[in-house]
């Protein structure tokens, strides 16, 4: 454990604000009138989980190197796991929230644009 709270310490500290976000009740503003802002959210949320992710992953083995398929993992699959498990926490264990497939939708869209961006800037850096 404290091996990962020393290699990703920003990306930790992302995970549990978002997870916060997830589920407190959001105050009453006249930002919900906005089509479709809370999706744009749902992607910048997740697109900065899996980029901070991916980010210090490439940092932290830098000087030895990891198999590429436990970045997946960590920066993929497990920030579309949880994004599942909140949305269903979401529906079915609070009165304040509901879940949505939509929602879903647009964090997995968020985690794959992270990945899509730091696929071309490790393109960039290593040509």
């Amino acid at each position: 454990m404290l091996y990962f709270l020393r290699k990703y310490p920003l990306s930790i500290a992302v995970i549990l604000a978002v997870a916060y976000l997830s589920f407190f009740k959001p105050p009453s503003t006249g930002l919900g009138e906005v089509p479709h802002l809370d999706k744009v959210v749902h992607v910048c949320m997740y697109f900065g989980m899996a980029g901070m992710l991916w980010l210090e992953f490439h940092r932290a083995h830098r000087k030895h190197p990891a198999p590429r398929w436990h970045a997946w993992v960590g920066a993929v699959v497990c920030p579309i796991v949880f994004s599942g498990a909140v949305e269903l926490l979401q529906a079915y264990c609070t009165s304040s929230r509901s879940g949505d497939w939509w929602d879903f939708a647009a964090n997995v869209a968020g985690v794959l644009l992270a990945w899509g961006i730091q696929e071309v800037v490790k393109l960039r850096i290593e040509n």
